[in-house]
């Protein structure tokens, strides 16, 4: 009898060793889950969304103009600036103050294919015309998917 009740608190001390060295186990995991679970709460806020839709046209050029404005053209001719809707005129205005202070900045046009193409070069002139040196048209790859 003895020797039974002295091989069950070391039997339950195994147990538990194991159970101990399995919780240690998985805590690594719940640590990556929620780091991950946080990178992603952060990462989805950080750019606020277009005010528009716009599809790009596809183009055979490989290289796309870098800057930090960006103007949206909607199919239907809505203007964004920098993710402000805008009319046709305060966006000129607009660009013509921005002019002398941000000379080097190139303009990045986004514009939907369904626009008017016409409108949009003519857009374009305005926006030169009013001070904007660098202007860049932002297309797709002829043969990428949207």
């Amino acid at each position: 009898m003895r020797g039974r009740a002295a091989g069950r608190p070391a039997r339950r001390a195994r147990r538990d060793r194991r159970a101990a060295a399995s919780d240690e186990a998985v805590l690594p995991l719940i640590n990556i889950v929620f780091l991950l679970l946080v990178f992603f709460m952060v990462a989805g806020r950080l750019a606020p969304g277009d005010p528009f839709e716009v599809e790009a046209p596809r183009s055979a050029a490989a290289a796309r103009p870098g800057g930090e404005r960006t103007l949206l053209v909607g199919a239907e001719g809505q203007l964004a600036l920098d993710g402000r809707r805008l009319t046709r005129p305060a966006l000129i205005a607009e660009i013509a103050g921005r002019a002398a202070a941000e000379a080097a900045a190139p303009l990045r046009i986004r514009a939907d294919r369904r626009a008017d193409a016409a409108a949009v070069v003519a857009l374009m002139a305005e926006l030169r015309a009013a001070g904007a040196t660098r202007i860049g048209l932002l297309t797709l790859p002829a043969g990428g998917a949207r």
